[in-house]
């Protein structure tokens, strides 16, 4: 590598200064080929520096690129990655605990789909945890989404994983090839699907969950299906996740809080998204810049939220690609990349 403008150099406690920004600068580096540096990592947070699911994400994308790294360390502020090629193959990664699985295939999936062959990632971790997308939204609103790029992912269930013991599994299958761009529409109204599901607790658990979402839903007069998944896994736990079109809400169970407003707050989450005549929800908008940085396309969303600009940011220093977001109507926001 020759070190000197081609280094891209990111400040990781810009805007919201979390494990998002490397996340997505890896990412970045590995699909254009710039090595990166990245300082002052997670700097305003409790506990600063890398988290051990960060350097997990970061070590698996290494070696599917064949990067060299420095700094890949828990409570590390300061790393470098200089991407290789990226090959394709079988990989088997293991978070640990209940490290969660769709962060890091957030992280590896822009890099599978520029490898030279298939991509296979038996993936090992928790499924279902706090401050991440849940393996039912990935699938069912993320790849959703990524198919209209012209992306050829499959993601299999095998196992859920809660906090804390996690030992979830899913396998992931990528076929490499050009993403096209994306202008993403679709009906406001379509009707609502969704899946309850826990591990361990009394069954009435995740009936109780799926009712009183349904009933939310209901009074808001809104359509809803809700399957109910009752499980005996290595870990305990519930939640439930929503979705339509491209727009979802979920919420997780924990000890002490009663099904009922588990249930309810992931219907309030999908009532505020399907209230608004955005096509995509707010989460969504921040996971797909990376995308429209590469390939081009937009979409609608309620609201920018402090995620989607620093993803912006962050894509902005690899990629020439210029992200524009303007006012399209009240509480109505257009980005777009051409």
């Amino acid at each position: 590598m020759q070190i000197g403008d081609q280094l891209i150099e990111i400040d990781g406690s810009y805007g919201e200064g979390g494990g998002q920004i490397v996340r997505t600068a890896v990412a970045l580096s590995a699909v254009t080929g710039k090595p990166v540096r990245i300082k002052k990592i997670r700097q305003g947070r409790p506990k600063p520096g890398l988290a051990p699911q960060h350097a997990q994400a970061i070590s698996a994308l290494a070696q599917l690129c064949s990067a060299k790294i420095t700094g890949v360390l828990p409570g590390s502020s300061e790393i470098f990655f200089d991407p290789g090629e990226i090959r394709g193959g079988n990989y088997r990664i293991d978070i640990g605990t209940a490290g969660s699985i769709t962060l890091l295939m957030q992280c590896l999936m822009p890099a599978t789909l520029k490898a030279d062959s298939p991509v296979s990632l038996e993936i090992h971790g928790g499924t279902d945890v706090q401050w991440s997308p849940t393996i039912d939204y990935f699938k069912n609103v993320f790849l959703s989404a990524l198919a209209h790029f012209k992306a050829k992912v499959s993601l299999e269930i095998r196992q859920r994983g809660y906090y804390p013991k996690g030992q979830g599994s899913v396998l992931l299958n990528v076929e490499p090839g050009n993403l096209e761009p994306a202008l993403l529409t679709g009906s406001v109204f379509q009707r609502v699907e969704g899946i309850s599901h826990s591990s361990n607790l009394p069954e009435h658990v995740v009936r109780r969950q799926a009712e009183s979402a349904l009933q939310a839903l209901k009074d808001a007069g809104i359509d809803a299906e809700v399957s109910q998944e009752i499980l005996a896994l290595p870990s305990t736990g519930s939640g439930i996740t929503m979705w339509s079109g491209f727009k979802g809400g979920s919420a997780l169970g924990k000890r002490g809080l009663p099904a009922e407003k588990v249930g309810i707050a992931a219907a309030e989450e999908m009532i505020s998204e399907m209230a608004s005549d955005a096509v995509v929800d707010v989460h969504l908008a921040d996971q797909l810049i990376p995308y429209i940085a590469l390939a081009g396309g937009g979409y609608t969303v309620r609201e920018i939220s402090m995620h989607t600009k620093t993803n912006i940011w962050t894509a902005s220093h690899f990629l020439d690609r210029e992200i524009k977001v303007s006012e399209e109507g009240v509480k109505i926001f257009r980005i777009e990349a051409a």
